[in-house]
């Protein structure tokens, strides 16, 4: 019997096998990302212990959560939040760790500047204190978020003990309409199978659309894996990847020896998953959530649902819950949801692609005078490249503010926060009650919605704009 691409990585990387079914792997671990909100806890364990980091060049450290995203970026009024950014300073300093600060001209959101730098690489395994930590598995990498104790693990031993996951493959077949992003994509499918859909699996995406896709639009798609309940998505390497991890900083110095290694890491024709799903999604249109879960999502031409049209009498409960949290009623079409903010943003949907499409939409265009729109950029290289292109010009013509990259209206931990009542769309991965501020209201979205309906004023569908 074949293997799974996700197989072949844990069978690679086991170092100690259990002695009974049902018992954990000891698992070796190639990359170890860190950030300033679940590390701190950690290293104080290290010290307590009188522990050192097992391999410090393996362990990459970056502020992303709790940074301003303007001006000056290094005033942070929040005590917490910067006794948090002075913790991770202080640490890596004392453990020997590469730290990227926040005027590092390589700081940004930790799942858009691994890839950038080159520090993730098909056929590893990876882990961060961070459960959107499952966007590397663009690249056929093995990665998911961890815990605090776990980091504290994987910091002294740079091993960590783990259940082996079952295997899912989700093709997706079919040929994108105008307008539809990878982002539409995956919230389809997670509104197809449910955010428990994927639990207890690691999802590995194929078929004739996920091969389309540049490297940064299967980017998308991993990350919110987690949001169908998965812990890790993958995909397998392709010319695509080798293609933009090539000439990279911390790319291998034998990279083609390395893409000849690379190119074994896929699922054998005869491997045997746990579960397999096909979707085609020839037929779907842009899509945005009405709800308080990512599953929780229609067709931008369609209207919010009523409760009472779900037969699950839990599903039915919690769309009740949050209609009312959501301050919508049913009937109502989504193209007639008046918004407050924009935010086009976060690990899902900051990178320069990103950017770049939602610029078409916004160009020689002007933000509804009462939406508050701004653009945060995942790093400050992407700021950097945009800056170049002009994207920056054209969002401030156009009445967005142009921030510095980070983690920003993401979640409620920087100053970027909704007040409550306000209604944003955002290119973000969550929008549970209060994520992006206490009673603050989220309609999740692509890069090209977000700017439709910042223009509009309402939730607005790009393909008027295209």
């Amino acid at each position: 019997m074949g293997l799974t691409l996700v197989e072949k990585i844990w069978n690679e990387h086991i170092v100690v096998e259990p002695d009974n079914e049902g018992k954990p792997y000891l698992i070796y671990i190639d990359l170890h990302l860190v950030h300033e909100v679940t590390s701190p806890q950690a290293f104080e364990g290290l010290r307590l212990a009188k522990r050192k980091v097992r391999r410090p060049d393996l362990t990459f450290a970056v502020v992303d959560h709790n940074v301003p995203t303007d001006d000056p970026r290094d005033k942070i009024d929040d005590p917490i939040s910067a006794r948090q950014i002075e913790a991770l300073r202080k640490n890596t300093a004392e453990f020997g760790i590469k730290f990227f600060d926040i005027f590092s001209e390589f700081q940004g959101i930790v799942h858009v500047i691994a890839p950038q730098l080159g520090l993730t690489q098909p056929g590893m395994t990876i882990v961060c204190g961070d459960s959107h930590t499952s966007t590397h598995g663009a690249f056929g990498a093995l990665a998911f978020g961890i815990g605090t104790s776990e980091v504290e693990h994987v910091l002294a031993t740079q091993c960590l003990w783990l259940h082996k996951p079952k295997t899912m493959r989700i093709k997706i077949e079919g040929q994108r309409a105008k307008a539809i992003t990878s982002k539409d994509v995956i919230l389809y499918i997670i509104g197809q199978i449910g955010t428990g859909g994927g639990t207890g699996y690691a999802i590995e995406y194929s078929g004739k659309v996920v091969e389309e896709m540049s490297v940064e639009e299967r980017m998308t798609i991993c990350n919110m894996t987690i949001e169908a309940g998965a812990r890790s998505g993958i995909i397998k390497p392709d010319e695509k990847t080798f293609e933009y991890l090539e000439g990279r900083m911390f790319a291998p110095k034998n990279f083609y020896e390395a893409v000849e290694y690379w190119k074994t890491l896929k699922s054998d024709e005869n491997a045997k998953f746990d579960k397999e799903i096909s979707f085609d999604i020839s037929s779907i249109e842009p899509q945005v959530t009405w709800g308080t879960k990512p599953s929780q999502v229609v067709p931008i031409s369609s209207y919010v649902p009523d409760p009472d049209e779900f037969s699950d009498p839990s599903e039915r409960a919690h769309a009740k819950r949050a209609l009312e949290y959501m301050g919508l009623k049913p009937g109502m079409k989504i193209v007639e949801i008046k918004i407050d903010r924009v935010f086009i943003g976060s690990c899902t949907n900051s990178r320069l692609e990103d950017l770049i499409m939602a610029a078409e939409i916004v160009k020689g265009r002007k933000v509804a005078p009462w939406v508050r729109a701004m653009v945060v950029p995942g790093s400050q290289i992407v700021k950097y490249q945009a800056e170049r292109l002009g994207l920056d010009k054209i969002f401030k013509d156009a009445g967005f503010e142009w921030r510095n990259s980070g983690c920003s209206m993401c979640l409620g931990m920087n100053p970027d926060i909704l007040s409550p009542g306000e209604r944003c769309v955002s290119t973000s991965n969550r929008n549970f009650e209060g994520r992006q501020g206490r009673g603050g209201r989220t309609h999740l979205a692509s890069p090209l919605v977000a700017a439709a309906s910042a223009i509009k004023g309402y939730i607005a569908d790009p393909r008027e704009f295209i």
